[in-house]
């Protein structure tokens, strides 16, 4: 661990490692990179602590006794829209998809470098800060000023207070899932490659994962309406007018 203990004011990481070895040797690289970071060795206990205290990150491991990392996934999504970067030791894609599709913003295949970990990290936590994402249900938020508005149809985007409604409903949108629509929102009816959306949301380089996008796009659908997002084959995906 590090010699002085990260001030208050940091931002507070949840790892939920099963593996004592990689909990400890992760928690303290973590807390050398100035976070704030609380363990848990399985689901069960990380949903407990993620109920109890404030978090700005989880890190969930895909293995995990009791509760795996996937369900705990969808338990936290069910009430937070908190970043969440899954861990697989897997690299066939089955728990990368899964953890994707349970509602994670990124993953991670193990073994990885701790300076790896840290960019997806600070990635994750810009994201969550600009844009300042739409409150999940049931939460108060402060009154915005309005720099304007954008709709397409029912879809609406307060640009001020960064909320999304449609037909009227807000729609809790995580902030990976915010950022990508104001990708296509800058440009509608521009088609977007997957390779452009993730260097401008992930901060990824040419081989990463397009996967991610895939995704994250079909979430977004779900939540906007499937038809509002257009897949050109071969090319990306465009916010139809």
């Amino acid at each position: 661990m590090s010699s002085s203990p990260p001030p208050e004011t940091a931002e507070r990481v949840l790892l939920v490692e099963d593996d004592d070895l990689m909990r400890r040797s992760f928690g303290s690289a973590l807390e050398r990179y100035g976070y704030r970071v609380r363990t848990a060795s399985d689901g069960l206990e990380g949903l407990e602590r993620f109920r109890e205290e404030g978090f700005d990150l989880l890190i969930l491991d895909v293995m995990l006794p009791g509760l795996d990392g996937i369900g705990l996934c969808r338990r936290v999504r069910e009430t937070s829209l908190v970043p969440v970067l899954m861990m697989s030791a897997r690299g066939d894609g089955l728990d990368v998809v899964a953890g994707l599709e349970a509602g994670a913003d990124d993953y991670v295949v193990k073994p990885v470098d701790t300076y790896v970990l840290v960019a997806r990290i600070r990635s994750l936590l810009r994201r969550a800060t600009y844009p300042r994402p739409a409150a999940a249900p049931g939460t108060e938020q402060a009154p915005p000023t309005d720099p304007g508005v954008l709709e397409f149809g029912d879809l609406r985007i307060d640009m001020g207070g960064m909320v999304v409604t449609v037909g009227g409903a807000p729609v809790a949108l995580t902030p990976t899932e915010l950022k990508v629509l104001l990708e296509f929102a800058a440009e509608p009816g521009i088609v977007l490659d997957r390779h452009a959306l993730l260097r401008n949301v992930w901060d990824y380089g040419w081989d990463a994962d397009t996967r991610v996008v895939d995704l994250c796009v079909q979430r977004l659908r779900k939540k906007i309406g499937r038809d509002r997002i257009e897949t050109v084959r071969g090319f990306g995906y465009k916010l139809r007018r």
